[in-house]
């Protein structure tokens, strides 16, 4: 088995363990049953898992018991203390200090946040309490990127960026996106892409950098403020708390995520993403 054929085969045997803790993050995912899942002995597993995911099988299941805590925290109405303990934590201050580290601030502020977000989404991406109005339609013109298919678990997705602006090198950037097609809560139906915008010509192998078309039409734009963990959140609550009574549906192109400024700029309460839904009038 050659390189890339060998690297290809850990990350899909390694994509089936993430989608296990996916489809129930609350089970008890002993490292025995998820190396066996994998097909790897408990020793080989845990070093695999760990250079193909970046985090150990422990951070995975405690980000994604997390990012589940985000999703209670915005639809249901739960207390902080209930989500906690829906989520594996024993005590408050437990699951306080995790989602902190997590998010980039505390539950309830999150809570607060990400409900108002949903309501009242911010005109602008300075401010850091949401309280104007709903997202913006825009009609988005067909735009080419240069793109790098991501491949792995999706906690792996800031390594692809990576690698992206690595190809990019001193080349002019106009702008940076997420595409995503599907649900990232179904790994084995989701895909993404690392994109970038750019008025200069980039080599193109098809086997890492492809060149891709965002298609046009009709987006509902929200300017998200904070830590690019809240992205999964905000996508969920816009699905499903303002779509249904905007008037509009989902169209099938990629969800679209526009980066306006990065990481290593600013602190993570800085960050500014757009947030691109694909529309259509309902009907």
């Amino acid at each position: 088995m050659g390189i890339r054929r060998a690297e290809q085969d850990y990350r899909e045997r390694v994509a089936r363990v993430v989608a296990a803790i996916v489809a129930d993050p609350m089970a008890e995912h002993r490292l025995e049953d998820l190396a066996r899942l994998a097909h790897f002995s408990p020793f080989h597993f845990h070093r695999v898992y760990s250079s193909v995911a970046g985090e150990t099988t422990v951070a995975t299941i405690r980000r994604v018991r997390l990012a589940l805590a985000t999703r209670l925290l915005t639809q249901g109405d739960q207390t902080v203390a209930q989500v906690g303990l829906a989520v594996g934590y024993e005590s408050p201050q437990a699951f306080t200090r995790a989602f902190g580290q997590f998010a980039g601030q505390s539950p309830r502020e999150f809570q607060r946040q990400m409900r108002a977000a949903i309501l009242d989404a911010a005109p602008t991406c300075q401010r850091t309490t949401i309280d104007a109005p709903p997202p913006r339609i825009i009609e988005h013109l067909t735009q080419p990127v240069y793109a790098l298919r991501h491949r792995g678990p999706f906690s792996t997705i800031p390594h692809t960026h990576r690698r992206l602006r690595a190809h990019a090198g001193t080349r002019t950037i106009s702008s940076w996106f997420g595409i995503s097609c599907g649900d990232s809560d179904l790994p084995l139906g989701f895909s993404y892409h690392a994109a970038a915008a750019s008025p200069d010509n980039w080599p193109v192998d098809g086997k890492e950098i492809e060149e891709l078309d965002i298609p046009g039409g009709l987006y509902a734009v929200h300017c998200l403020a904070g830590p690019h963990t809240r992205i999964n959140a905000a996508l969920h609550a816009l699905y499903a708390l303002w779509l249904p009574s905007s008037g509009y549906e989902p169209d099938d192109r990629p969800t679209l995520e526009r980066y306006l400024n990065s990481p290593r700029e600013v602190k993570p309460a800085a960050l500014c993403t757009e947030l691109l839904i694909p529309i259509r009038p309902a009907g």
